[in-house]
């Protein structure tokens, strides 16, 4: 069985045992969190209801992710800007849908 969810403005196709990397959640590693926006779920080619539906994961760790430059320059007027960020992820990894 699989799944639709949305969290983080994203949205992402999960089954039992898959494991996702989503915007950051509150929690720590080995906590349970509970995926409530489900918008699609089927079987096969069977389409289940989806609004009874919630998906049960595993936060597997809090990471950042890879390092984005942001740089910004105007031409001929001696303006420069190097800006760097890292976006902080959780790994979940999907236990079971319900």
């Amino acid at each position: 069985m699989f799944a639709v969810v949305r969290t983080g403005g994203k949205q992402y196709r999960v089954a039992a045992g898959d494991k996702i990397v989503v915007e950051k959640l509150a929690g720590e590693a080995g906590d349970k969190v509970t995926l409530d926006d489900v918008l699609f779920a089927g079987e096969g080619s069977d389409v289940k209801d989806a609004a009874k539906l919630t998906v049960a994961a595993e936060i597997v760790a809090q990471a950042k992710g890879e390092k984005v430059i942001v740089f910004k320059k105007r031409r001929r007027h001696n303006y420069r800007r190097r800006n760097g960020h890292r976006q902080n992820h959780t790994i979940l990894k999907i236990v079971s849908i319900a």
